[in-house]
């Protein structure tokens, strides 16, 4: 039996407010447990929720940007279970009504480009966090989260691999973060997946029974969460068994899912309208003033910057794949500008140094192996946020422009700038002032560059020779002989220039 993988996925995303959605305490994540919370978040009876209007306001601008009808008419619902880090026994909500629904977004995977529909996106508050020490007979509960504002995202069960459900998570992430929104910081747990996976026979057109998968903190856990439970259940499925409708916990160490709990219904919830909160009721003319001041999207921002810096599709998408990196990248664009340059001249190698050695460089100065932050944020939210200071405070986007315009102009050659570029992150100097000090300008000077060619040509008659039996290749080997000998400050075009004259080529 060949089977369809079938997967809608869930996510929880944190909104980026001061406060919490039904009261006044704060949203800083790492404090002391329990220190951020009120009678209100800890359940006590007697107190009464206030709707906190920015999460309202970020909530619409999220349904916007992902294409979603926002309900002028809303209604908040209390969703009952019982666990202890829910104080009041339940959890306010949205269910029949909730503030978007009916979006989609485009994501682009191996299988082509294909569009993901959004069911509903709606807001809600968070539970607090059972902390278990070990080595003690119980748990503690930290309500510090508790009523932190919340938009769960939910899919249709539209995709179908694991690398579908990457796609669409790094672009919802994307526009989440370029919203303003939510900070995507997964190692806070600010945007939390769940996917819902089930199989059916190739052709059937009545869904499996599906499971939900949760605990998983990054996107390369998803991607192995998927592919070890699409296995499982096809063999389960192919030895003649049932799959459970159950809620399954990612084990890293194991490499697994282990079953959590039997996975709830809607009606296990006995959801009901919350009778201390009235119906939210949205202008139209204000959702509109919203939808004009949206922020560009990462998709039209990568078409816009290939179409006015003359970037390639795969550097545009690299540097929009991170909100800071793009911004620093069209800063360092208009900086460079600034000193006379046009950004379809110079915006490419920007791109470059910038998605390129820039990045070697950080790495190699934070002692990290691989460049986890660019490809996977959720990795070490906290190596990339210390790379970032770091490049904002030692090589601000003048600096940078400062020193590829320098390159451009043919003051100095590639070698040198990554050098250069080196000791500006070590330590904050301007690239002039570096240049300057350890006499790194580019010499251009045919009398200075005929001495060293000639030594370069004498140490080496044999590749001089061939050469001139038509061993064209061997030129790049004396060029960089010179560009050795000149300590890296020889211009590789002049030296090209005279080399050949000299060669008789």
């Amino acid at each position: 039996m060949i089977y369809e993988v079938v997967i809608g996925v869930e996510v929880h995303a944190q909104l980026r407010t001061k406060s919490k959605l039904f009261c006044g305490c704060g949203t800083v994540f790492g404090l002391t447990a329990n220190s951020q919370t009120c009678p209100l978040c800890l359940g006590l009876p007697g107190t009464l929720p206030v709707l906190n209007q920015a999460a309202v306001e970020m909530a619409v601008r999220a349904g916007l940007a992902l294409n979603c009808t926002i309900a002028a008419n809303n209604l908040f619902a209390r969703k009952n279970y019982f666990y202890p880090d829910l104080p009041k026994g339940y959890q306010i909500s949205q269910y029949e009504a909730p503030i978007c629904e009916h979006g989609w977004i485009e994501i682009v995977a191996s299988e082509g480009k294909r569009r993901v529909r959004i069911r509903r996106a709606h807001l809600e508050e968070d539970a607090g966090k059972n902390v278990h020490v070990a080595g003690t007979n119980g748990s503690r509960v930290d309500l510090n989260r508790a009523g932190t504002p919340l938009l769960e995202i939910v899919t249709e069960p539209d995709l179908r691999s694991a690398d579908e459900v990457v796609a669409y998570l790094k672009g919802l992430r994307d526009i989440l973060i370029y919203q303003d929104v939510c900070d995507g910081d997964m190692e806070k747990g600010n945007f939390r997946c769940e996917p819902n996976l089930s199989l059916r026979p190739l052709g059937q057109k009545g869904f499996g029974t599906k499971v939900e998968m949760k605990n998983i903190n990054s996107f390369k856990f998803v991607k192995d969460a998927i592919e070890y439970e699409i296995k499982r259940q096809t063999k389960v499925l192919s030895e003649g068994g049932k799959i459970n409708q159950e809620t399954r916990l990612w084990n890293l160490d194991r490499g697994e899912t282990v079953v959590m709990r039997s996975k709830e219904e809607a009606h296990d919830y006995r959801y009901f309208p919350d009778p201390d909160l009235v119906p939210l009721k949205l202008n139209k003319e204000w959702i509109e003033g919203l939808k004009k001041a949206l922020p560009e999207s990462p998709s039209a921002l990568r078409v816009r910057i290939m179409e006015e810096v003359g970037v390639s599709g795969y550097q545009a998408t690299v540097l929009t794949s991170e909100k800071w990196m793009v911004e620093y990248f069209e800063a360092t664009v208009v900086e460079a500008e600034k000193a006379g340059m046009m950004k379809v001249d110079i915006g490419r190698d920007i791109a470059n140094w910038i998605t390129g050695d820039l990045q070697g460089l950080l790495n190699k100065t934070s002692g990290s192996s691989g460049q986890t932050y660019v490809v996977d944020p959720s990795s070490d939210a906290q190596q990339a946020r210390s790379m970032i200071s770091l490049l904002m405070k030692q090589v601000p986007p003048g600096n940078l422009a400062s020193l590829l315009v320098k390159k451009f102009r043919g003051e100095v050659s590639g070698p040198i700038v990554k050098s250069v570029l080196e000791e500006m992150l070590a330590t904050g100097c301007t690239a002039a002032e570096i240049i300057e000090a350890k006499g790194l300008r580019q010499v251009s000077d045919e009398g200075a560059l005929d001495k060293i060619i000639d030594e370069v040509l004498a140490k080496n008659p044999t590749q001089v020779a061939q050469f001139k039996e038509g061993k064209q290749q061997v030129l790049g080997f004396l060029v960089g002989q010179v560009m050795k000998a000149s300590g890296g400050k020889a211009n590789p075009g002049k030296v090209n220039e005279l080399l050949k004259k000299k060669l008789g080529a």
